[in-house]
């Protein structure tokens, strides 16, 4: 069993355009055409068997519209995550429906939402969210977007962890692209979930055994970042690693399994 914990999709009538568009910001391809049916089909193709798509609020009149979106998104093997804006002024309400709608956590995206993510403007969310039980997605590291500014860095996200205990957190891309000493050194052993989205082609192998054998197995949670890579592509990757089998079958869907809950399987 596969689930991507970290695959994104658009309205159809702005795919097309979006992915154009950030294919182009961030120099890259893009593996499916955005849209939830070619997605799905991906992923049937990839064997993928669930995936975790991920909606990003990048204004604060957004938020209302796309958790509403979350729950047209009706297939089986999807499992939606909604989205705040760190600036809405209903945003911590918002939070509470999603929580009610029955959606599992949110993601933010600190390049695309304008904020540093230690920044205590997102404390009343991160304080929330720790009392609802709702996991945070969050990206980490650089961005294509904003070059040479590093929004959510593992030194931010380890202090925002250690002011709030409780908040569920994943950290993308290893814990932050193009961070991954400071993963080592901030974030490796911490109460911390990290994703392995992005990874082929940008994570040294070795880098990337190391930090799973330092953090652990069973804090790892698979991810693609579809549509910028395939989710088998990634997969790939992390079966070259030479992990256990045991570690695999934990990344792969057991460490989603045990955060998400069975019913979500």
């Amino acid at each position: 069993m596969i689930i991507d914990f970290h695959i994104h999709t658009f309205p159809d009538a702005l795919a097309e355009r979006a992915v154009k568009k950030l294919s182009e910001t961030a120099k890259i391809p893009s593996y499916t055409d955005g849209t939830v049916t070619d997605t799905l089909r991906k992923m049937k193709q990839w064997k993928v068997d669930k995936g975790v798509f991920l909606n990003i609020a990048t204004k604060p009149s957004q938020q209302r519209t796309i958790n509403d979106r979350c729950l047209s998104m009706n297939d089986p093997r999807i499992i939606p995550f909604g989205s705040v804006h760190i600036d809405s002024e209903d945003r911590l309400e918002e939070l509470e429906r999603v929580k009610k709608l029955g959606m599992k956590g949110i993601k933010l995206h600190p390049d695309y939402q304008g904020f540093f993510f230690d920044d205590p403007r997102a404390y009343p969310v991160y304080e929330r969210c720790a009392d609802l039980g709702l996991i945070v997605v969050i990206h980490a590291g650089s961005d294509p977007v904003s070059p040479g500014v590093i929004h959510a860095d593992p030194q931010a996200i380890a202090r925002v962890l250690d002011r709030f205990p409780k908040l569920i957190l994943v950290a993308a891309h290893f814990g932050g692209t193009d961070c991954w000493d400071d993963v080592l050194r901030h974030l490796v052993g911490k109460q911390v979930y990290l994703d392995t989205a992005l990874s082929a082609g940008n994570i040294p192998a070795d880098t990337a055994r190391q930090i799973i054998r330092a953090h652990g197995a069973h804090r790892i949670l698979f991810g693609s970042d579809c549509p910028w890579h395939s989710s088998a592509m990634d997969a790939e990757f992390i079966r070259s690693l030479g992990l256990s089998e045991q570690e695999e079958e934990q990344i792969f869907y057991q460490n989603a399994c045990a955060l998400l809950g069975r019913e979500q399987i």
